[in-house]
């Protein structure tokens, strides 16, 4: 699956919960990519946490985020180039 694939799916059942977080954000869904992103306890789930936080406007937290993934940090005019990176990651 693309990162364009992840985007224009319908329903997110079966995704890992990387992508389904992924998902959610692409869908305008925060709270619901926070509360997946928040329980997994890895890198990469640090790193959507990130996102996710730069997302928010809380960049002082979306830095720690980074740091925990061991990720550099990233400002709000690269979310999409984010996720897009982070999204292929995740599908790879």
């Amino acid at each position: 699956m693309s990162p364009a694939e992840l985007q224009a799916l319908k329903d997110p059942s079966g995704l890992s919960p990387e992508a389904h977080a992924l998902w959610h954000v692409k869908n305008g869904d925060w709270d619901s990519a926070h509360n997946i992103a928040q329980d997994i306890h890895t890198k990469m789930g640090s790193w959507i946490h990130a996102l996710l936080h730069v997302i928010e406007g809380d960049q002082w937290n979306a830095d720690y985020w980074f740091s925990k993934a061991g990720k550099p940090s990233h400002g709000p005019k690269e979310i999409d180039k984010l996720w897009d990176e982070i999204a292929a990651v995740v599908l790879s």
